[in-house]
């Protein structure tokens, strides 16, 4: 009788073995992002008032509260929440299941010049999200404030009652929204030293970066010029960083 354990030909391992390989990182990725929301959702009270803080540092005042209008609303927020937390937390581990899947396949000197990218990678969305978080969402909820009026005896007030879902979708989107934007200089350096691209066209594409990094500001950002522009700034100016160092590892 054949032997039903016996090994794949010579010429199929290697694509057997890379399947294997991969679907152990993915089971690793996914189990650390199961774990790591898992543990978020103990501490959703507290992401919860940390991403509140700067509305609640906005509308001062008393009788001041956020609703929600669904029954299961206030829940599935925490739930989304925690996945977003999780997200957070265990991306560096991602990041590093990513490495040892690639890394066998790299010569010693590729392996030398990859490390600074991944260690670039979380430290560039972190500070994305930070800026949306200390810099951006301060400034555009006073804007947005700035719209309540006291009203009179013969008009209404407007008054600010948000919902817990839409805000913390909203601000969730910015953070997520600036942290994949602050990856610019990663990917342009790695497409650089690819020889894809080249410092020069960069340099010569450069008025189409700047009415592309306004488009992908007003998709991303609240519907008003200042919020866009807190976007588009940065992204101009992480254009030219990606520039720089495009010509710095050419010279290399």
């Amino acid at each position: 009788m054949p032997d039903i354990q016996q090994k794949p030909p010579l010429e199929t391992q290697p694509l057997v073995v890379h399947l294997l390989e991969l679907r152990k990182r993915l089971i690793y990725c996914f189990g650390a992002l199961l774990a790591a929301s898992c543990v978020a959702y103990m501490f959703a009270p507290q992401i919860y008032a940390f991403l509140v803080h700067p509305l609640a540092a906005t509308l001062q005042g008393e009788n001041r509260r956020m609703i929600y209008t669904g029954l299961t609303e206030a829940f599935m927020t925490y739930m989304r929440l925690s996945f977003f937390a999780g997200a957070f937390v265990s991306m560096p581990f991602i990041i590093y299941q990513v490495w040892l899947f690639i890394a066998p396949g790299l010569y010693k000197q590729e392996k030398g010049a990859f490390v600074p990218f991944l260690i670039a990678t979380p430290v560039l969305f972190l500070t994305g999200a930070a800026f949306v978080y200390y810099v951006v969402v301060p400034l555009a909820w006073k804007f947005f404030a700035g719209f309540e009026t006291i009203g009179s005896s013969s008009t209404l007030p407007i008054q600010l009652e948000a919902r817990v879902s839409e805000y913390l979708a909203l601000i969730m989107q910015l953070m997520f929204a600036f942290g994949i934007c602050f990856e610019l200089p990663v990917l342009m350096t790695l497409l650089g030293r690819a020889g894809i691209l080249h410092s020069r066209d960069l340099e010569k594409k450069r008025r189409h970066a700047i009415v592309g990094a306004l488009i992908l500001a007003a998709f991303f950002t609240p519907p008003d010029v200042f919020s866009q522009l807190t976007l588009a700034i940065p992204l101009m100016v992480l254009y030219e960083i990606s520039i720089w160092l495009m010509k710095w590892n050419e010279r290399k």
